[in-house]
């Protein structure tokens, strides 16, 4: 089945409630950067996070999670918008850490307990909407979390899980965003600190065979969930080698000039996805006549 996110409305409409499998986007993330384990689940739980946020969405509308820690595995960059499309990608995609004290993914060990969270929202206005907070915690679920309270200032909860197995393939990821709108009341709040607290992990349900709307039944067991929305999710990249010549001619005749008689030609690699482009002495010419327009 195809990876999708349910959003949901609970508590007569005082909980928004997501959930998303993102089994096969995360599995094709990790097969197109090679990451190793600890990279796999850091890049995957930023990558199900993201889509979580890109629910809030609409349409054409898009965002960047920039995680830039101070552990080994460097940045991670994601982008998603509110179709369902998500990319992203670390700095280090190749890092397997000894598990921690729980005999855990070290996640926290790979991303760095210092550093910024940072999220860039297009919403097709004039300025995008930047909001930054410090990395917290490192497990990245509590940074979101964090983010979500303290930058736009809307008490969340926010639960992301990547089962990595023996091989490095992915056996499942996802996740769930649970957001209280005005006028949750303490008792509402209490009822889902108590569930969290005994909530299995969301891969694990997702290795159960659990679907995202029984994800949030099992989260949110004493209310009647209203589904709003089914949403399918992948990973899909907007690149092209349009796109890339537009970046190309932006760098001047001289240096385009430069990489035709240094190297005969040109390879663009997209960061995000691996694609790679080749452009050839004559495509280079044609974009240097472009740029002296």
């Amino acid at each position: 089945m195809s990876d999708y996110l349910i959003k949901a409305l609970a508590y007569g409409g005082l909980v928004r409630a997501y959930a998303v499998d993102a089994t096969q986007t995360v599995t094709e993330a990790q097969k197109r950067h090679d990451t190793w384990n600890t990279s796999s689940a850091a890049l995957g739980r930023t990558l199900v996070g993201s889509l979580l946020l890109g629910g809030t969405l609409k349409g054409d509308d898009k965002l960047t999670v920039k995680v830039e820690g101070d552990g080994p595995a460097g940045a991670i960059i994601v982008d998603s918008n509110g179709h369902g499309d998500v990319k992203g990608y670390i700095k280090n995609p190749h890092l397997s850490l000894p598990l921690n004290e729980a005999g855990k993914i070290d996640v926290r060990g790979a991303v760095g307990t210092k550093g910024m969270f940072t999220v860039i929202k297009d919403l097709g206005l004039k300025e995008p909407f930047s909001g930054q907070t410090p990395i917290v915690s490192g497990e990245l679920g509590e940074d979101f979390t964090y983010y979500l309270a303290v930058s736009e200032q809307i008490p969340s909860a926010v639960g992301l899980s990547v089962l990595v197995d023996t091989d490095d393939s992915i056996k499942t990821a996802g996740g769930f965003m649970l957001q209280m709108m005005p006028g949750a009341t303490e008792e509402i709040v209490t009822a889902i600190e108590t569930n969290l607290a005994n909530m299995p992990k969301v891969s694990d349900l997702l290795d159960a065979g659990k679907k995202p709307e029984e994800i949030l039944d099992t989260l949110l067991p004493d209310t009647d969930l209203m589904i709003l929305e089914e949403k399918a999710v992948q990973f899909k990249c907007d690149c092209s080698k349009d796109k890339f010549a537009e970046a190309i001619i932006a760098l001047g005749p001289d240096e385009i000039e430069a990489m035709i008689k240094e190297d005969h030609g040109a390879e663009a690699v997209c960061a995000f996805c691996g694609n790679k482009y080749e452009y050839s002495e004559a495509d280079l010419t044609a974009l240097m006549q472009e740029a002296t327009k």
